[in-house]
């Protein structure tokens, strides 16, 4: 049986990177996939994606900074399928600058995504998983998160402030039979990383004992695995998966 056989998973930011390979992982682990991104395209093609995989596939174009949407797709959702069994709150974006030449418009835009985002759709889903006893909801944090990082401000206070979200949400919903954990990432190949021009991408390898930088997929395992009933045990976990890149 595979790990995942039947779970109704719901992965926002779910149409590239990190959240397209989660999406696909979990597909092939067989779970229902609910994908959530901000594009129609984009969305409309890991549906597709997935559904090759031969599970079931839903997509949804949703802002997780706006509220409504999100009620609305949890909504559509639970009335569809009865329950949400776990919630990877993968989206999240930079705009990067300096302390000294950050614009109050990049702090905002960073932290309404990356923190109030997550809340959100953390919120949107509590009730239904307390209520039957069970869930799972994974938060996508960094080691920017843990360590900081040059030009970084705003992503560094998301990253940290999900990673306190977990830990608070592990203790409250701990007891009543919902699992809170998150993933902090070190540099990962995807489009986020398109911009940066190819001796900083060097430079970035050679920060990484493995000399190299990591896959969207070797994500989207770890993902996976806290997903399903073999991490049942664990709970409030921040695990690194950067290449020992702060060792």
């Amino acid at each position: 049986m595979k790990r995942l056989e039947g779970k109704i998973s719901l992965i926002t930011g779910a149409a590239q990177g990190i959240g397209l390979a989660t999406a696909i992982k979990f597909a092939q682990e067989g779970a229902t996939v609910i994908v959530c991104d901000v594009k129609q395209t984009a969305v409309d093609e890991a549906v597709k994606q997935c559904e090759a995989l031969g599970t079931q596939a839903v997509g949804f174009v949703m802002d997780v900074t706006q509220r409504n949407m999100v009620d609305a797709v949890v909504a559509a959702v639970l009335a569809r399928f009865g329950r949400i069994d776990v919630l990877v709150n993968n989206a999240g974006i930079t705009q990067d600058a300096r302390l000294q030449k950050m614009t109050l418009e990049q702090f905002d835009r960073v932290i309404d995504v990356n923190l109030r985002g997550v809340f959100h759709c953390a919120q949107a889903v509590a009730d239904s998983m307390t209520s039957r006893g069970s869930g799972v909801i994974l938060n996508a944090s960094s080691v920017v998160g843990i360590y900081g990082n040059f030009g970084q401000t705003n992503y560094a206070a998301s990253k940290f402030g999900v990673i306190g979200f977990t830990k608070t949400w592990s203790r409250e919903l701990g007891p009543k039979g919902v699992r809170v954990n998150a993933v902090a990432p070190g540099f990962i190949a995807t489009p986020i990383l398109s911009t940066i021009p190819e001796k900083v991408i060097s430079e970035m390898e050679q920060r990484v004992p493995l000399r190299r930088l990591g896959r969207p997929e070797e994500i989207a395992n770890v993902y996976a695995f806290l997903a399903s009933d073999e991490a049942s045990y664990i709970n409030g976990a921040v695990i690194e998966v950067s290449g020992g890149m702060s060792v």
